[in-house]
């Protein structure tokens, strides 16, 4: 690999800040594929526009549109149980305006990344029918302890653990997970080799490591692991690292485990073990400095997923100009005071 040492040493902010804007108005055409999952995308853009401290160039109006935008996509079914926020408004058509189907019902990553974009934003949550999230919350759990990402149709893993436990802490609310189950599929988890699977004798990986992790941290269980256990994912974590990091052994780096791997280190205190200088040329060696974002790799197309968590991965060696990330729950600490003040009302 081959990095511009031009491109090396430089955040080009402005023209990154410009290409999330762009999002704002609508998704470009390349990404209509993805318009089902719209509200991951808004995600990805909010909080990117957060970690560069430029949430300002999004006026009040924008805010309050895309706030309403959020609240239009809640769904509140006690019945069904299928509370939460949708990925999109694409599947609500004339033919089941009046009805629950299949792919209108919530979905954990639609509502953890809806419940996060409203925290940045500066919403005071009071729209949020947090009785409805976690009573459908609740239902997700599996007998193993592994959340599915929503009622039917859908998978379940580590990722969807990680975000019940989120959704679960943003609400201030663990009533809906079963927290020894929860452990118990994490440690049923762990690899031969100290990594975390996506589920029991599933190969590790740095983003289920990661998911695991931190729903441990957000459940304040990280002790449950043994010393050998900490010790044995921190060497593995490390062995990711070739200048950035990728997500499994003799797999090429990417991006986005920058972040995934590097937070997973840093709730595990090793992050300050990694070479900071080699990462971060990787990093902004997939910066596109002409149309803006990240990419997967160098000299590939950007995109809003690999720009957040390029972003969020200098956040965390401490890149000149970013707010700084919470490792465990995946927003700025700015959002996380403004979350804890929220909270604070509701006692």
């Amino acid at each position: 690999m081959n990095i511009d040492p031009e491109n090396k040493c430089v955040l080009n902010r402005k023209v990154h800040i410009k290409y999330l804007l762009r999002f704002l108005e609508g998704l470009p055409s390349e990404f209509t594929s993805c318009d089902t999952t719209r509200i991951t995308i808004a995600y990805f853009i909010i909080s990117s526009l957060d970690i560069l401290n430029s949430l300002n160039l999004v006026d009040a109006e924008r805010r309050n549109h895309i706030i309403e935008w959020i609240y239009s996509l809640q769904v509140v079914n006690d019945e069904d149980l299928v509370s939460g926020f949708q990925g999109s408004s694409t599947v609500n058509t004339l033919f089941n305006r009046n009805s629950n189907s299949l792919y209108k019902w919530s979905h954990l990553a639609g509502t953890y990344c809806g419940l996060c974009s409203l925290i940045i934003l500066g919403d005071d949550l009071s729209k949020v029918n947090r009785g409805a999230i976690i009573k459908s919350l609740k239902s997700l759990q599996l007998t193993d302890g592994c959340f599915t990402g929503a009622k039917s149709g859908t998978e379940n893993d580590m990722r969807f653990l990680f975000m019940a436990a989120s959704i679960c802490y943003i609400l201030n609310d663990w009533s809906a997970i079963d927290a020894t189950k929860a452990i118990g599929f994490i440690k049923n988890s762990i690899s031969y080799d100290y990594g975390i699977g996506q589920g029991p004798e599933l190969e590790s990986h740095g983003g289920s490591s990661y998911c695991a992790v931190a729903t441990l941290c957000l459940i304040n269980k990280l002790n449950v692991l043994s010393t050998m256990q900490i010790e044995g994912l921190r060497r593995w974590l490390l062995n990711r690292q070739v200048t950035g990091f990728q997500g499994r052994p003799n797999k090429p780096i990417d991006t986005c485990y920058s972040f995934w791997v590097g937070a997973a280190l840093k709730m595990l205190n090793a992050f300050q073990y990694s070479n900071y200088e080699d990462n971060r040329g990787f990093i902004l060696a997939t910066q596109n400095n002409i149309v803006g974002g990240f990419s997967k790799w160098v000299n590939t197309h950007s995109d809003p997923l690999h720009t957040y968590l390029g972003l969020a991965g200098l956040s965390l060696i401490g890149e000149k100009g970013l707010n700084d990330i919470v490792p465990s729950l995946n927003i700025t600490y700015r959002a996380l005071e403004h979350l804890r003040h929220i909270q604070l009302q509701w006692t």
